[in-house]
């Protein structure tokens, strides 16, 4: 090993020293703070060797293992031939190293498509939901069957054609037919996939307002959904950003007699077989409102309104039979980090029947609190009839 071979290795290891060093001085500020918390429990303390810190670890510790492997196949190589000995056939190692990467990799691919694709999501609970599977599963098949014949091509010939003393590379520089099948077939095949996404996403996202379709509110806030269900006029209020106040968190103006018969809620219920408009807001920095077993998801960003139109098809209780779960809920996330408390935006969605709808919608509370009445000064409810004749009574 030579002088510039010595200062490489003492720089590999001195690198190495400093990733170790940076990672074990993570660990042991995430294990103090943890033991400040008094929170220190067997399963936390198993769960922080599983950080990024870790992993990257490992790789590095890997390559260096690698890398001496390698050093160490080649002094013997050289001390062979010193010794007037054949070296050893790297075409041979190499060729043998490429079909064990093979073998390790498709069954890698195999455990993985087992093993993490059991976590998959359920049937779609949603009429749009399904499309949305049958596009994905169809892509994923032809991903997946290019994926295993190019994988199985490339390192299998790199193995059964590799060089040998009886054989010589045959050079080949260039061939318009296949050169013409390898560029048309993926461009036709991609195009048919980005085709059949457009004309899927169309008719999720193309719809028209009917009469008897439920319209709600759904508003994001570090870190928070707030829900808003019109009244018995179906009818929501129009908000305004400049009326927002510790009691009117949404900024609802009152003015719009629309508002007064609105109601807000804690969780998410919509009755099963009917449209849903999810009108989408965020009073601060981006959220993305997100159900996965509706196969649901839009940004919500602030200053820009958005919605999300579609009808539920499986009720809670059938989902609960069946995965039997009894204890499944469907939720509603937040999909951007959206900041420290990210995590808790989180809302129970609960598809239900018409009549069980109607008996919940019934016992909600409207949004025009008392405290709220106080703060606008508004007048009882037969001064707010007189002033609005058409005005809808408040479900107190």
């Amino acid at each position: 090993m030579g002088f510039k071979d010595l200062i490489n290795s003492k720089k590999i290891l001195s690198l190495f020293a400093a990733f170790m060093l940076l990672g074990t001085n993570l660990l042991m500020a995430q294990s103090t703070a943890t033991t400040i918390a008094g929170t220190d429990t067997p399963e936390q303390k198993a769960d922080m060797w599983l950080g990024v810190g870790y992993y990257a670890l490992l790789l590095l510790l890997g390559c260096v293992i690698v890398a001496i492997i390698g050093k160490i196949l080649k002094i013997y190589d050289l001390t062979l031939q010193m010794q007037g000995r054949k070296g050893l056939n790297w075409n041979n190692i190499i060729g043998v190293i490429c079909l064990i990467f093979l073998v390790a990799g498709l069954y890698g691919a195999y455990w993985s498509l087992t093993v993490q694709g059991s976590g998959i999501l359920p049937e779609a609970a949603s009429e749009h939901g399904a499309k949305i599977d049958f596009m994905f599963w169809v892509t994923s098949a032809i991903t997946l069957f290019v994926f295993f014949i190019t994988q199985i091509l490339l390192f299998g010939f790199a193995f059964r054609y590799r060089g040998s003393e009886k054989r010589k590379g045959y050079y080949y520089p260039h061939n318009n037919t296949i050169e013409k099948l390898w560029t048309v077939i993926p461009a036709i095949v991609l195009t048919i996939l980005v085709v059949f996404g457009f004309f899927t996403w169309r008719t999720v996202t193309n719809v028209d307002n009917k009469k008897g379709d439920i319209n709600i509110d759904v508003t994001g806030h570090q870190f928070a959904w707030e829900i808003r269900y019109p009244g018995r006029d179906g009818k929501l209020g129009s908000v305004n950003y400049q009326l927002y106040t510790a009691n009117n968190i949404l900024g609802v103006n009152f003015k719009d007699r629309n508002s007064f018969d609105d109601q807000k809620a804690d969780t998410l219920v919509l009755p099963v077989n009917r449209t849903i408009r999810i009108n989408i807001h965020a009073q601060d920095v981006i959220h993305s409102f997100y159900m996965p077993h509706f196969r649901v998801q839009m940004n919500a960003v602030p200053g820009l309104p958005t919605f999300f139109k579609f009808k539920p098809t499986i009720t809670t209780s059938e989902m609960r039979n069946r995965l039997d779960d009894p204890k499944f809920e469907y939720l509603l996330y937040c999909n951007k980090i959206c900041g420290g408390g990210h995590y808790n935006m989180q809302k129970v969605v609960r598809v239900v029947t018409e009549a069980e709808y109607q008996d919940w919608i019934e016992r909600q509370k409207p949004y025009l609190s008392d405290q709220l009445k106080k703060e606008l000064k508004l007048a009882d409810r037969g001064e707010q009839n007189k002033a609005g004749k058409n005005r809808i009574a408040l479900n107190n």
